[in-house]
């Protein structure tokens, strides 16, 4: 039975201006295909203007405005930037996918929420496991590399609000698509 090929999408981070790595994501297309296809698409900056903000459906230039260390970190807000916006492709926000996969171990990638069904373009991404949130947030993929740096971004100084105090910036993203022998 051939290995199940998921998506592939990727961050480039900087913190205070330097680079620091690359992360790379695994969507699990097969589980979640709506959220992931939010994810997908908000990495590419394919689907052009948000119908509600008016601003470009893209990841690019966003920042972690929330780490919390031995827990996680927090980002995806490109409309305001500190965790009060976001909007996903499907205009506003859209529904609880499935809570199938559980926050089981560090490095799950899962969707940010204010209650039920309101998923948007927030994520956060576990870097311990956390039990209390299945249920509660649907986990959508995994980083495959740059553990590190996560990790980076986890240990960065935070003030009161939990937000970093240097800017941990996505300056570039995407979907790094499979080459296969012709």
């Amino acid at each position: 039975k051939m290995k199940k090929v998921y998506p592939r999408v990727f961050f480039d981070v900087e913190v205070g201006g330097l680079a620091i790595g690359r992360v790379v994501f695994q969507l699990f297309n097969d589980l979640c295909p709506i959220t992931c296809e939010n994810f997908r698409a908000l990495c590419t900056g394919e689907k052009g203007l948000g119908k509600n903000s008016g601003k470009p459906l893209h990841y690019k230039g966003i920042i972690f405005h929330r780490v919390v260390k031995d827990f996680m970190v927090q980002g995806g807000d490109f409309t305001v930037g500190n965790g009060t916006g976001g909007e996903s492709i499907y205009g506003g926000t859209f529904n609880d996918e499935n809570f199938e996969l559980k926050h089981e171990r560090p490095y799950l990638l899962s969707m940010a929420n204010r209650g039920k069904n309101t998923n948007g373009s927030q994520f956060f991404i576990t870097t311990q496991p956390a039990p209390h949130l299945d249920g509660v947030h649907v986990v959508f993929g995994e980083v495959v590399s740059g553990h590190n740096v996560v990790s980076h971004i986890e240990s960065l100084p935070v003030d009161r609000m939990s937000r970093p105090l240097q800017d941990a910036k996505v300056v570039n993203c995407g979907e790094l698509v499979l080459k296969t022998k012709a």
